[in-house]
């Protein structure tokens, strides 16, 4: 049986007839009379129709008048005279607006050596007409012979043309031109060629002849030309036909009996199309084929075209990839079948012509689903070129189909292909039922492959490997090569694998892809094998073992604290992670912060202080915490122990501690821990290094400690001189017999003068052990003194009054009196002063020449600027700093002699009255007038020391 009676057949095509356009009164010149109103409403094409081609937007027809006609989309008919007798050839390219044309223009005694070739530029015009680029004869010899085929490569280098001899000429050059063009004889046989076609594989240019017995290929654009012998097998006329790149550019030949497909160098594959082929064309993936069942040997198409009789002839137009004929129908007497415009046009005898509008693609589909043909309708699909979504939604449908007939099986694989598309979510509840789970396992499994899992689809595919026990596919499932192979959240995967009580497979993916946390939580609150999970965290980078044994520290500390202890004087040294022998051991270790991991040790103290004494040891930059902690574990052991030498080294120990340094910042910590410890030493040791001398003078006051006070007053006194004072008003209030303290008090007080005698008297006078033997060499010697003072005070007073009133009586005769000028020598050059010369109040003259080049001003003295610069000065500073309050305050405080220090501010005008806004005019005068000469006072001072 043929092979297209097992293929099924579909109506993929609409058939119409081609109406005239509105608007044309008639039918196409030459054309019979319509008969009925009906028949003019479609197209008629000319009578004597000899030869059809199609391209560049228009159907091109040749006739018995040699004629050319052409059909544009708008169907109005054109044509102009081409040949004076005949058209018998037409080959339009499809990527050039070229016409190749073969017809006889004079009949003579013998009309077989008078064809001519015509090569048409369409796009240029002579006369109205497109212009004819070359004229030639077909034939190139004398023997008569006919033409039978023409064809012509779209580069408009190759042009050849077959001969009912047998023979093929080749055209090779320029073929719109006769300079550049040369024409030679290709091939000689003994049977009438049939068809041509170009075939180019990059720069190979291939033809294939095929003729009535025979089929061959030459390589046309080298040298030589060889020849490939592909079959013994021919065709009839117009029955080959060069297909798509969807078929490899295959040259096919429709014999009788089979349809041939041919590469240059080898037979292809073969489909048993079986009746007299009329014609061959291929046409957008399809294989139309007109044929007609009652055979006729290929040699009666030479003999004559009236023979033929007007049997129905069959059009079939076949999908060779999916196999199925996508649409066929009778016709009476086709002419030719040509595409254009993406559509099908069959010529018949009558002059009409049939459009074969593909359906569209959806249309096609449609159908196929109707009658169930789901597979057919997926190679459809792809082989139009469908995307991807109209591709899924094929598969649900496949699938959804499946699944109602009971094929979960093959549902399941449908909808596997629709991953990515569909949402898994429709799939996952068809497949719930726990009879279906391994086909819900083969969905999750290809949807983990394909990275498009989320935490929730593998949660319920581990479920599945759990329910169905299936060791095997849960370790193949989690046990992948690398990272990048890994299509599961890992996460998730250990979450419900440690639900499920597979632990060891939960480690598997916790250790491997790094989760250290969930490693660690399995081995410490399930397994409970916390010597794998503290050698675990040892292996672990740095950033990650400092954060594990923060989080797992106090429960590794529990069960093993010699082993966690260990680690964490590595981890708060010099850390490395223990590779085991892997890695640079050389390479600088890092350390974490040690004060962090002190909460770790609440129930070890004896752990506890075997790391702090290890990291002040080896790491003296411990942070302070460390240090802190250290002495208050001290503190607490020697407060607590009982055995007087051990207590008496913990002692030690404690205030080697404190001496260490380490304690100067945080003082008030220190202090604390060691009074709440009741540790004395180290209290004075503190307030002495803190220069607490007031607490150290009043811890010995409460202890009575008569000696050690007066030896903190010597020891101190000089930093902080109230101690003293302290000193004597504890010694007064005290009703015991203390003169020699008071005494060794009273014989400092006095030699740096640090209380009044007044002060000290009254100081004394609440004790009554105190006589006034105790305190009478101290006043003695202070009221002597104080007399020498008075002394020296009223000697330096009266200096002051001569000399002030010198400088007035100075003043006033430089505003009341005349100066006489005397000098007669310049003050800079020395030199005899001449007319022009300058002089100054304050003695100086000097030569205007001389002046005016060493003067800064024309208001000053050159020689007594300096001087007078020093002055102001001086009085400016004294002017900035009349408003120290806080330093006059500090000096009052600190000096010997408070009188000196607030005359010295009486001199620099801090306790002058205030010149303020609402004082009248007069006092502001007064005020500036006194500041005015006060300046005089101070320069005439200084200009006569």
């Amino acid at each position: 049986m043929a092979t297209y009676l097992q293929w099924r057949r579909f109506v993929f095509f609409d058939k119409e007839l081609v109406k005239e356009p509105q608007g044309n009164d008639g039918a196409a010149p030459g054309a019979a009379p319509a008969s009925g109103p009906a028949a003019s409403k479609f197209l008629c094409l000319p009578p004597g129709i000899t030869v059809c081609d199609s391209g560049r937007g228009s159907l091109v027809f040749g006739d018995m008048e040699g004629q050319i006609w052409f059909l544009p989309r708008s169907l109005q008919l054109t044509g102009f005279q081409a040949y004076k007798l005949r058209v018998t050839h037409l080959y339009q390219l499809k990527q050039h607006n070229i016409l190749a044309s073969v017809g006889e223009d004079e009949e003579g005694i013998n009309p077989l050596i008078c064809p001519q070739v015509k090569i048409w530029n369409l796009e240029k015009r002579d006369g109205g007409n497109p212009l004819c680029t070359r004229i030639f004869p077909a034939i190139p010899g004398t023997e008569p012979t006919v033409v039978s085929c023409l064809t012509v490569h779209e580069n408009l280098n190759f042009m050849a043309i077959g001969f009912t001899d047998g023979s093929v000429t080749l055209n090779k050059g320029d073929i719109t031109r006769d300079r550049h063009s040369k024409t030679q004889i290709l091939h000689k046989g003994s049977y009438p060629v049939t068809g041509l076609a170009f075939r180019q594989a990059g720069k190979t240019t291939h033809l294939f002849v095929v003729t009535t017995e025979n089929v061959q290929s030459y390589i046309v654009s080298g040298k030589d030309y060889p020849r490939v012998e592909l079959d013994t097998h021919g065709c009839g006329l117009r029955c080959s036909a060069l297909s798509d790149p969807s078929q490899d550019l295959q040259f096919i030949v429709a014999g009788d009996e089979c349809v041939y497909l041919y590469q240059p160098d080898e037979r292809g594959p073969c489909f048993a199309f079986e009746g007299h082929k009329l014609i061959a064309h291929w046409f957008r993936g399809y294989l139309v084929i007109v044929s007609r069942d009652r055979k006729v040997s290929p040699k009666s198409e030479f003999t004559s075209r009236d023979s033929q009789s007007s049997d129905k002839q069959i059009l079939n137009i076949y999908d060779l990839c999916n196999k199925f004929i996508a649409y066929s129908a009778v016709f009476e007497d086709v002419v030719d079948v040509l595409a254009e415009w993406g559509s099908l046009y069959v010529l018949t005898r009558d002059g009409r012509v049939h459009a074969l509008q593909e359906k569209d693609t959806q249309t096609k589909l449609e159908m196929l689903f109707k009658k169930n043909l789901f597979e057919m309708a997926i190679n459809l699909a792809k082989s139009q070129h469908l995307d991807s979504d109209g591709l899924a939604q094929i598969f649900m449908q496949y699938g959804d189909h499946l699944y109602s007939k009971g094929n979960h099986d093959g549902a399941v694989q449908q909808y596997i292909r629709t991953i990515g598309k569909l949402e898994p979510s429709y799939v996952i509840r068809k497949f719930l039922d726990a009879q279906r789970i391994h086909n819900l396992t083969a969905y999750l499994q290809t949807l983990h492959r394909q990275s498009l899992a989320n935490a929730d689809h593998t949660t319920l595919l581990l479920n599945c490997y759990t329910k169905l026990k299936d060791s095997s596919k849960l370790e193949e499932f989690i046990k992948t090569k690398s990272e990048s192979e890994v299509h599961f959240d890992v996460e998730t995967a250990i979450k419900v694998l440690r639900q499920a009580g597979y632990y060891s497979h939960a480690l598997y993916l916790a250790e491997n892809h790094a989760h250290h946390e969930w490693y660690l939580k399995i081995q410490l609150e399930d397994i409970k094998n916390y010597q794998e999970a503290l050698r675990y965290i040892g292996k672990l980078p740095f950033e990650q073992a400092e954060s594990n044994m923060k989080r797992y520290g106090k429960i590794l500390m529990h069960h093993i604290p010699e082993q966690t202890t260990q680690l964490l004087k590595g981890l708060c040294t010099d850390y490395r992670p223990s590779l085991e022998g892997r890695g640079d051991r050389e390479a600088p270790g890092c350390r974490a912060n040690s004060e962090e991991f002190i909460p770790i040790f609440a129930n070890n103290p004896r752990e506890l202080k075997a790391f702090l004494e290890h990291m002040s040891e080896v790491q003296p930059d411990s942070p302070q915490g460390i240090y802190d902690t250290l002495l208050e574990l001290r503190l607490q052991n020697w407060a607590h122990e009982e055995d007087p030498q051990v207590k008496e080294k913990l002692h030690a120990e404690a205030i080697s501690l404190l001496k260490s340094g380490r304690f100067c910042d945080v003082f008030d910590k220190a202090l604390v821990l060691c009074q709440m410890h009741d540790f004395q030493d180290g209290v004075l040791y503190l307030y002495e290094q803190g220069k607490l001398f007031q607490q150290i003078m009043h811890y010995h006051m409460q202890h009575e400690q008569y000696r050690q006070v007066v030896a903190v007053c010597e020891r101190h006194g000089e930093q902080e001189t109230s101690l003293w004072e302290q000193a004597l008003s504890y010694f007064a209030r005290k009703e015991e017999d203390c003169k020699e303290y008071v005494a060794a008090v009273l014989k400092h007080i006095e030699s740096k003068n640090l209380m009044p005698p007044l002060l000290v008297v009254q100081t004394l006078a609440h004790n009554s052990t105190a006589t006034l033997s105790v305190i009478r060499d101290y006043l003695v010697q202070k009221l002597q003194k104080q007399s020498q003072q008075i002394a020296q005070d009223e000697l330096r007073v009266r200096r002051y009054r001569e000399e002030t009133t010198r400088i007035r009586q100075e003043i006033q005769e430089l505003k009341a009196s005349p100066k006489i000028f005397q000098k007669t020598k310049c003050s800079i050059c020395n030199s005899a002063l001449e007319l022009p010369s300058v002089h100054f109040l304050c003695g100086h003259s000097f030569h205007q020449h001389c002046f005016e080049s060493y003067s800064e001003s024309d208001a000053d003295c050159p020689t007594c600027l300096p001087e007078n610069r020093k002055v102001m000065d001086m009085i400016r500073a004294q002017e900035q700093k009349r408003d120290l309050h806080d330093q006059f305050q500090h000096q009052l405080k600190c000096s010997n002699d408070s009188f000196s220090v607030i005359a010295d501010y009486f001199g620099r005008g801090v306790f002058n009255k205030l010149t303020l806004l609402t004082d009248p005019p007069t006092a502001r005068l007064t005020a500036s007038l006194e500041a005015g000469l006060q300046r005089d006072l101070l320069m005439h001072a200084r200009r006569g020391t």
